[in-house]
């Protein structure tokens, strides 16, 4: 039997609708969302979210209308994530959840592994 590969990147239908209406709004052929991670906040590492280019190395996930961006170094602390958005009065925007994290903050923008 055929192992299958935890995908890169999962992103839920409002996710995936929000990253398409921002780089509709961007209007710039080539921008795809790219997702990274930095040393920092009150758990260790931080997450990025922007809109950036394809850069050498980068893993790809396909989405219907855009590509997300993974680099190398982040791919080891975002492979299998779930990024999902939350809007409205009280919503947080972009929130991730993270397979690989052992402890994030009160604030989920930052986490442990």
């Amino acid at each position: 039997m055929a192992q299958t590969e935890t995908p890169i990147v999962n992103l839920t239908e409002g996710a995936s609708r929000e990253v398409a209406r921002l780089l509709a709004a961007e209007n710039q052929p080539g921008l795809g969302l790219r997702l990274s991670v930095r040393g920092g906040g009150c758990s260790g590492l931080s997450y990025e979210v922007g809109f950036t280019r394809q850069e050498p190395g980068d893993r790809v996930a396909e989405f219907e209308g855009f590509q997300v961006f993974i680099d190398p170094k982040s791919l080891l602390y975002l492979k299998g994530i779930q990024l999902d958005y939350q809007g409205g009065i009280s919503g947080k925007g972009f929130v991730f959840q993270n397979p690989n994290a052992q402890n994030t903050c009160g604030c989920g923008e930052s986490f442990s592994v």
